[in-house]
């Protein structure tokens, strides 16, 4: 059944299912078309009549889920709501990860229809990512997929009470590169009035100095013979772009000491204007009063290694890599007996990409007097004989309890885990309680106790997480 829902952006027609109405597509920016591909985001005009927003839109510009001649209008959020009639709801608004090089609303994996009926209203938002997003560009803006963020933030202050949400209650909740978007915004003290906490997922070590991002994207508009300027780009089509942006990457492995994220070609920028520093660094000393609850799974590396031929290179060599000591490795060997080069190969990767960047997050924060709540993922996936692990992304099915999205098929594997609702139950019911509450049923993150929830089954309550690791690592918080 149809549901129209009359708010300051327009009037937007959805769909009510059991429990919730979603209405998909609904622009917070102007499309991306010609030189707005790579300035800062222009506000969305206003639209008359009722707008159909029944179904997904187009993604933005990106290597797969997205087609040339797609429509250019792609900066839009889908909100899910248990009942527009309401008021007062926490909101949640949710931004995706994928290395700043993809990702989109438009999946079965952000289905919101669990959250909705536990009593938030959920916005997912799609937001610039590849070069358009976070490349250099000489005469615009670092960050733009950041600026979109805070662009659809705006949005939701100005029409949220349509759907029945409090603008005076938003969380925002995001995995990998989304999470990292979120702690650099606290950390910067950004936009106090657009949100109050956050949940950030597995955030990445992926903040790099305004001039490793300027020359990374020199590699890529080299292959292009232009300019990294507006006008010159705005002439080159995005799958060309696509086509080359991988470039860098085997430069930069091929001596990765010498950067500071070899792994992918864009980053967060720190450029002194969105982003001052790292957020472990700036959440020290943020003076915004927020709350945060930030995370990591025990084997997020798993997902990148577990197919990767690594017979060419030892263990030192990824701890170098990382910036660590080769010495390093005789560390982890001694704290994990019987481990193999393989697992080591993991384990220093998931320190290094993902979990220590929440660790020391979670210090920073808890250090300048913010609420911090920490947890580990620790459910081990059955897939692939048990190979993956707790691997990176496998917490996002239980957030959203879509077992059976294509990111849980991948991860999990065709059938649902009998565990897996219970599970997913207490992810959600511990992440709206704290957008409602700011507690979300664990004691806080601190330096002495080391307080945190691991998500297994059933769940517990742990102390002091990755202890050996956070001694290897604490020379390298930079």
């Amino acid at each position: 059944m149809d549901v129209i829902v009359r708010a300051v952006c327009g009037a937007a027609r959805g769909v009510r299912g059991p429990g919730y109405s979603v209405f998909h597509a609904i622009p917070y920016a102007a499309p991306l078309d010609g030189r707005h591909r790579f300035r800062a985001p222009a506000p969305a005009v206003r639209w008359d009549g009722v707008r159909d927003a029944r179904t997904f839109g187009p993604s933005v510009p990106q290597p797969i889920l997205w087609h040339p001649g797609d429509d250019a209008e792609c900066l839009t959020v889908t909100v899910w709501t248990p009942d527009p009639g309401t008021a007062g709801l926490p909101v949640l608004v949710w931004l995706h990860g994928g290395a700043c090089m993809g990702g989109t609303t438009a999946t079965t994996d952000f289905d919101g229809a669990a959250l909705a009926a536990a009593g938030v209203v959920l916005v997912t938002v799609n937001y610039r990512v590849g070069y358009e997003g976070f490349g250099w560009v000489e005469d615009a803006p670092c960050n733009r997929g950041v600026l979109d963020q805070l662009a659809a933030l705006g949005w939701v202050r100005d029409n949220i009470a349509a759907f029945g949400g409090d603008p005076d209650a938003v969380t925002l909740i995001g995995q990998s590169a989304g999470a990292s978007s979120i702690l650099g915004l606290m950390a910067g003290d950004t936009a106090p009035e657009l949100f109050r906490r956050g949940i950030a997922q597995s955030p990445g070590r992926i903040f790099v100095p305004e001039e490793e991002a300027r020359a990374v994207s020199a590699m890529i508009t080299a292959q292009l013979g232009v300019r990294p300027t507006v006008d010159a780009l705005a002439e080159v089509p995005s799958e060309a772009i696509h086509a080359v942006q991988m470039t860098p990457v085997v430069a930069m492995s091929a001596e990765p000491e010498q950067w500071t994220h070899p792994n992918a070609p864009y980053s967060m920028i720190v450029d002194g204007e969105l982003f001052d520093a790292p957020p472990w660094i700036g959440l020290r000393t943020c003076a915004v009063n927020r709350e945060l609850v930030c995370g990591f799974t025990t084997d997020e590396a798993r997902m990148f290694t577990v197919d990767a031929d690594l017979s060419a290179a030892g263990p030192a060599d990824t701890a170098r890599a990382c910036g660590l000591d080769a010495s390093a490795v005789e560390d982890y060997r001694t704290a994990n007996p019987g481990s193999t080069d393989d697992d080591l190969h993991a384990l220093i990767l998931s320190d290094g990409l993902f979990r220590m960047p929440a660790l020391w997050c979670a210090e920073a924060a808890a250090d300048a007097g913010t609420g911090t709540h920490l947890y580990e993922f620790a459910w081990r996936s059955p897939a692939r004989d048990g190979a993956l692990r707790a691997c990176h992304g496998l917490d996002v099915p239980f957030t959203f309890n879509t077992p059976r999205g294509p990111l849980a098929e991948s991860l999990i594997g065709p059938r649902v885990p009998p565990d897996f609702a219970d599970l997913s139950a207490a992810m959600r019911d511990a992440f709206t309680t704290f957008a409602a509450t700011g507690d979300p049923g664990w004691p806080k993150f601190d330096r002495t106790e080391r307080a945190h929830r691991i998500w297994k089954t059933p769940p517990e309550l742990g102390s002091d997480a990755l202890s050996v690791s956070r001694r290897i690592w604490q020379n390298l918080r930079h």
